[in-house]
């Protein structure tokens, strides 16, 4: 799927930052997870862990190709990518 300049400038605008995932031609856009979806993916991961990974991807969909959520080859692929979306940043600990 192809997305156009202002699809893209208007999901920027109401998300923030956001990303673009290709697999086999297919794509899908998602917004980052917020600290409620991502404790929600990581109870849901605690015993499947493919569900931590498709509770992020349904929550952070914007628009894409619906196969890359039903076929099981690129939502695998898809979900590869998922990490790379979650972005933490170092912290300093300092014992005073």
């Amino acid at each position: 799927m192809e997305f156009t300049k202002e699809q893209i400038a208007e999901l920027k605008q109401k998300h923030g930052e956001i990303f673009k995932i290709t697999v086999d031609g297919k794509s899908c856009l998602l917004r980052k997870p917020n600290r409620k979806e991502l404790g929600y993916a990581s109870m849901a991961g605690k015993d499947n862990p493919l569900r931590f990974n498709e509770s992020i991807l349904n929550a952070c969909w914007l628009a894409g190709d619906e196969e890359i959520r039903t076929n099981d080859t690129l939502f695998l692929s898809a979900s590869a990518k998922i990490a790379d979306i979650i972005e933490v940043k170092e912290a300093e600990l300092e014992k005073l």
